[in-house]
């Protein structure tokens, strides 16, 4: 692991301390790779991945060309908030794990609020 890397885990855990997802309001993480964006809510409460959904699926890369930017990130979070209402989950706490709020992070997490999720 380089520099970056490690002060990115540092602040993961630093953050992770004071967030707790529940079941009234789970907890999204969001894992971010050069290509992909994959997002899992989890309910902390029970240790339980409510469920999970990546760029890299076969039903996200129909409609879109680049998983990896900007653009598909926005696109994801829209499709996101959408299986997220269909689930009955309206509230949520936003874990960008460690990942500065900035490019792709800030896209989906702006598209997940314009989708109807509130945070």
């Amino acid at each position: 692991m380089n520099k970056k890397e490690l002060a990115r885990l540092k602040r993961h855990r630093r953050i992770r301390i004071k967030m707790q997802g529940s079941g009234s309001k789970p907890r999204l993480v969001v894992k971010r790779s050069l290509n992909n964006l994959s997002a899992q809510v989890i309910d902390d409460t029970e240790n339980k991945v409510l469920f999970s959904f990546s760029t890299a699926s076969k039903e996200f890369k129909k409609n879109v060309s680049s998983s990896g930017s900007v653009k598909a990130s926005g696109v994801f979070g829209e499709v996101f908030s959408k299986m997220a209402k269909e689930k009955g989950i309206s509230k949520i706490i936003f874990d960008r794990a460690g990942y500065l709020y900035h490019g792709r992070i800030k896209a989906f997490a702006e598209s997940l609020r314009k989708g109807g999720l509130e945070f």
